[in-house]
């Protein structure tokens, strides 16, 4: 895919990773539809995309409501007048165990905190997804959906609705990248490992140090490397249905 004029709409545009894969993608001269449920978090990204001199415009919107993201990917299409790439990199943490014993008493992970990670992880995911493929078909533009995974897809202790929201979502890349070609659309998934973000910088610092200490090159991935990582995946049009570690080799 060349770049230059494409556009593409990446969910979660308003900080950490999705901040800099808008102002990658923006230098290598595409437009952006930024999406973020709060509106206020893409003023910056919106603003460092304009002044590189490319049409980038911000969208309100919750990725689990299905009438939002219908509404969004509409007025996606209307503004820009068409859609070529989706990165689908919207998530959220709220870890906890299983079940959890502490002095004698059993606690376990709620419903409503298991289901707050898969409906935005997973279920925003597809309906994303799922409007972008349908508005390239309906106007018959060829197109990329980039899914944002996780090394803890493999699992990861206290992270039962972090890790199976992952590793479905790089399934899902996996089968839409085998659904979609005969549409001239290609999918593919990005796992990325300990990546230096907000919310890497919220962990305790012990667990902090304890995963910089797993990974083999010794360090933190930057959010450039995954930026990067999602440019290519546009311009290489032979890349479909595979999902691409960039963790440092760490093994979870």
């Amino acid at each position: 895919m060349e770049l230059k004029q494409s556009v593409i709409a990446i969910t979660g545009a308003g900080r950490g990773l999705g901040q800099m894969m808008a102002i990658t993608l923006a230098h290598a001269g595409a437009e952006l539809a930024l999406i973020d449920v709060d509106e206020d978090a893409l003023v910056d990204t919106k603003k460092q995309c304009n002044m590189l001199g490319v049409k980038a415009l911000s969208y309100g919107v919750d990725i689990a409501k299905e009438n939002d993201v219908e509404r969004a990917f509409s007025d996606i299409v209307t503004d820009f007048g068409q859609l070529n790439g989706l990165v689908n990199n919207a998530g959220i943490l709220r870890d906890g165990l299983l079940v959890k014993v502490k002095e004698g008493e059993v606690s376990k992970l709620s419903l409503e905190q298991f289901n707050s990670v898969i409906n935005v992880n997973l279920t925003g995911t597809f309906l994303c997804g799922r409007e972008a493929a349908l508005q390239m078909i309906n106007d018959g533009h060829k197109g990329v959906i980039i899914n944002i995974s996780s090394v803890a897809r493999a699992g990861n202790i206290g992270q039962s609705n972090y890790a199976a929201s992952k590793a479905a979502v790089a399934t899902l890349a996996m089968t839409w990248g085998k659904e979609l070609a005969r549409y001239g659309i290609r999918a593919a998934a990005i796992a990325p490992g300990v990546i230096e973000t907000d919310m890497t910088r919220q962990m305790k610092p012990v667990a902090r140090e304890r995963l910089e200490k797993m990974v083999p090159v010794g360090r933190m991935g930057q959010a450039q490397e995954i930026a990067e990582t999602v440019k290519f995946i546009f311009e290489n049009e032979y890349v479909n249905a595979r999902v691409f570690e960039v963790d440092g080799g760490i093994s979870m």
